[in-house]
């Protein structure tokens, strides 16, 4: 549970900062099995409450993508449309941790996602209305365990 929270604080402080893009040190493409395990919301009905996949169908992710093109360019296929749409600025990436961040041309709309290689694990926040006020802001922060091939990742 703590590497959740911290996990999550760590995508929520790199929302608001304006992080330098760093080089990409994963040196191979990786093809990856996500289990969905639970999901926070925060919506007209619900302000941050929490879901396990007992309580709310989500899909997994059975094959998730990502692949190094360049030094600062990370392609990452299967999380969502709209992150199959773009190449990926890397906020962080190195052996232990990728972390993206995603917005649309309007800046309404944001993906982020942290991956952390050792735990397998995937946290996805997805957010809209962003330019609204806050009633009308609405996110959701989806928790996935991840798994290479053969093994975890």
């Amino acid at each position: 549970m703590s590497i959740y929270l911290t996990l999550f604080i760590l995508l929520i402080v790199t929302s608001f900062a304006k992080a330098q893009n760093t080089n990409i040190t994963i040196d191979k493409n990786l093809n990856l099995s996500c289990a969905f395990e639970k999901v926070i919301l925060k919506n007209p009905d619900h302000n941050f409450e929490t879901f396990t996949k007992d309580q709310i169908k989500r899909d997994d992710i059975n094959k998730l993508v990502i692949e190094s093109k360049s030094p600062n360019v990370l392609n990452i296929k299967n999380l969502s449309n709209f992150i199959d749409k773009i190449e990926l600025d890397v906020k962080i990436s190195n052996k232990d941790v990728v972390l993206i961040q995603a917005l649309d041309d309007n800046k309404n709309y944001s993906e982020s996602a942290v991956l952390t290689f050792k735990t397998g694990e995937l946290i996805h926040e997805i957010t809209k209305n962003i330019n609204q006020k806050e009633k009308e802001k609405e996110k959701e922060i989806l928790f996935y365990n991840c798994k290479n091939k053969n093994q975890n990742t």
